[in-house]
């Protein structure tokens, strides 16, 4: 007899779905998911079946594909079923099978659900395979994320079989008398799940015969425990996060004050992409001068004054754009450059974002671009030569602004014109010019 009712108490007590979804179940065609086939037909749930055929096992693959066919036949619901061409996917991502098999499949069925009106996507996982994850994922490494193992609902991703350990499915198939096929592949110990599964768990269950009860408790704890971290650190965010525009800023008192600190301004940053190790790096760098700066693939973190500064990285920064003499108008990052040619020397004032060259000192073509390390000019005033970057400090500019700040150039390499701030003295409109090219900076909404 088929455990229908705890099937369906599962299910209601992990609110996974109701009798009103639609579910497709994802079928390989092995006993977990002909057992999670079955219970669905008998507790009456509207489903269909998807099964991937990944071309790697030859003919083992094609019997596969058909027997779920069959199955799906016998069970008269929808088949939806696919083929891939694995290895080139490996080739091409440069990643392992197994992980090009997972990618695959699930982007598939994620496909298939939005196309035909499924509301979950149903797999076959149970108790032996969150053990499983939990033993990889501390031998790799991991946070208490990891320690959770495989949640019951992920998404549209749910999972009904996690009340079963593989034993008691094997018993369901027996007991029965339910057809099901064998991927060869699963006897491998090549692959570091099954050698989990085929070496290490039995000699646990040797030091615990209830390893999965064991496991199913501890679980509990660390999804518990999960919570409430993320419920700490939510509290925290809103405590410590200081939204000043575009940027995040957090005091470092705050930081330094944090216990334990490495977890929780890990936590803090994780959604921003930086690991571990930068964190660490981080706290290293606490106590130390302004300016380190630390990047994850899409933000950027920086010590200045007292506060950490975090920003999106802009991917999209302009290096540079030339310009030719006979050139109106260009476009820079954020901004449209425009350029006037006028025959007196008019000086334009009390606008920041414009200036008046001596046209005859010009050089073409001229270059628009951002801040490069040991850049130098002469202030507006001054006799003597400058480096920017000490410029940028007597103007208290921001060291993550620097590169977003235009600077006019000239063609024999020469800083015209710090957009915004200064012009370089040897360029400004004196008695002996005759005529002007004007620059206007306007930024772009």
């Amino acid at each position: 007899m088929l455990p229908v009712k705890r099937f369906t108490d599962f299910i209601d007590q992990n609110s996974l779905f109701t009798h009103d979804s639609n579910i497709l179940a994802a079928v390989s065609g092995g006993m977990d998911s002909v057992v999670m086939a079955h219970l669905l037909k008998s507790a009456g749930f509207n489903f269909g079946i998807a099964h991937c055929n990944f071309q790697l096992r030859g003919n083992e693959s094609l019997s596969d594909q058909e027997f779920c066919n069959n199955l799906a036949g016998q069970l008269r619901v929808p088949f939806h079923t696919t083929s891939f061409d694995t290895l080139k996917y490996v080739e091409d991502q440069k990643i392992s099978t197994q992980m090009a098999a997972r990618e695959l499949r699930y982007q598939w069925f994620e496909q298939v659900r939005q196309q035909s009106g499924y509301t979950v996507i149903a797999l076959a996982h149970h108790q032996n395979d969150a053990i499983e994850t939990i033993l990889l994922n501390l031998t790799r490494g991991t946070g208490i994320a990891g320690l959770h193992g495989i949640l019951p609902k992920n998404g549209p991703l749910v999972r009904p079989l996690l009340f079963l350990n593989r034993d008691e499915i094997q018993s369901i198939i027996n007991e029965n008398h339910l057809s099901y096929v064998e991927d060869s592949s699963n006897a491998s110990v090549k692959y570091a799940r099954n050698k989990i599964r085929l070496e290490v768990v039995p000699k646990l269950k040797e030091l615990n015969p209830a390893l999965e009860h064991t496991f199913e408790n501890n679980l509990a704890h660390f999804r518990d425990l999960e919570l409430f971290l993320e419920q700490q650190v939510a509290g925290l965010k809103k405590q410590l996060f200081i939204f000043n525009g575009d940027e995040l800023h957090i005091s470092l008192d705050e930081i330094k004050n944090l216990e334990p600190k490495r977890l929780l301004l890990f936590k803090l940053l994780q959604e921003y992409g930086f690991n571990e190790s930068t964190v660490d790096d981080l706290i290293s760098a606490l106590d130390k001068h302004s300016g380190r700066i630390f990047e994850s693939p899409g933000f950027q973190l920086l010590l200045d004054r007292g506060m950490l500064i975090l920003t999106k990285l802009n991917e999209h920064l302009q290096k540079q754009t030339a310009i030719s003499r006979n050139d109106h108008e260009v476009n820079y990052d954020n901004y449209k450059l425009t350029i006037l040619h006028d025959d007196s020397p008019l000086i334009v004032k009390d606008n920041p974002m414009a200036v008046s060259i001596d046209a005859d000192l010009l050089v073409y073509p001229l270059t628009l671009r951002s801040w490069q390390q040991g850049d130098h000019f002469y202030p507006l005033g001054m006799k003597a030569t400058k480096k920017l970057s000490d410029f940028f400090i007597d103007q208290k500019v921001p060291l993550h602004k620097k590169k977003e700040i235009p600077l006019l150039v000239n063609g024999n390499g020469d800083i015209l014109w710090i957009g915004g701030y200064r012009l370089d003295e040897r360029y400004k409109v004196s008695k002996k010019t005759k005529k002007v090219t004007i620059f206007e900076l306007i930024t772009i909404i």
